[in-house]
């Protein structure tokens, strides 16, 4: 798990490169602009009901001392599970409508790296990787909802709280390094399968996503560069993985995927 995190990790550098060298940056025209529209609005409803959120949590104090105190407070937690809850909600409606633009740019990388052995077509419409995209991160999307509620009550008590937001942040990495990963699971997984490979190969989604959600930090270009960027590393680590464990092109495979009771 290690070894594939560090390597999920590096496969970001250099990937500028392969970019413009694969003439890939047509293919993010749409999906940039879908980040950006989706950003700039959860943004705005972070600022516009963060009072609104901070004014309802300001209502468990009943003292007097100390309310205007608690009150401020309030607003930055408000604003803070929004922007928490934004984030999560902006990955997954991101990369579920991306789908289609990004099924391409994986399999060009693959045909780039493996030659002729990935010559590998995905044979689903349009539509289907659009079905599909949406599939896998709305099962992700309540998968993370899950587990953050709890979270990020736990991540607001001292001390408890630091291991609380340690998991937010390796959680959100992982279903968002799972959704970039499937844009080439697609052509080689069904549903189920890949569900049970990205199980076995959590350090690559963990380490992908972990620079997704850092990148996205980074005002207006976070939204701009993170999901190409991030697609291409991880399309270029699960290939490598996929040609090891033999699974490309009829190779017999030591690890053939597993059903998956969900």
């Amino acid at each position: 798990m290690v070894k594939n995190f560090i390597n999920a990790i590096k496969a970001y550098f250099g990937t500028f490169n392969l970019i413009s060298k694969l003439g890939l940056w047509k293919y993010f025209a749409i999906p940039v602009l879908i980040s950006l529209i989706t950003g700039v609005t959860f943004v705005a409803l972070a600022y516009s009901f963060s009072d609104n959120l901070g004014r309802f949590i300001s209502k468990i104090w009943l003292w007097e001392w100390g309310s205007e105190t608690f009150s401020t407070i309030s607003t930055f937690i408000g604003g803070l599970v929004i922007i928490v809850l934004g984030l999560i909600l902006y990955k997954h409606i991101v990369m579920a409508l991306s789908a289609p633009f990004m099924s391409p740019v994986s399999e060009k990388i693959e045909r780039y790296l493996l030659g002729n052995k990935g010559n590998t077509t995905s044979q689903s419409s349009f539509g289907k990787q659009l079905a599909r995209g949406i599939r896998i991160n709305s099962r992700n999307l309540l998968k993370e909802l899950f587990f953050m509620v709890p979270l990020l009550i736990i991540s607001f008590i001292p001390v408890i709280g630091i291991i609380g937001t340690i998991l937010i942040f390796l959680i959100q990495a992982y279903y968002v390094g799972f959704g970039n990963m499937d844009y080439t699971m697609e052509r080689h997984f069904n549903y189920k399968e890949s569900v049970q490979f990205v199980r076995r190969h959590r350090g690559t989604a963990i380490g992908n996503g972990m620079v997704f959600v850092l990148m996205l930090f980074i005002p207006i270009i976070g939204f701009i560069i993170t999901l190409p960027i991030s697609v291409v590393a991880a399309s270029t680590e699960t290939v490598k993985i996929l040609n090891e464990k033999g699974l490309i092109t009829g190779k017999i495979s030591t690890e053939q995927p597993k059903e998956v009771e969900e």
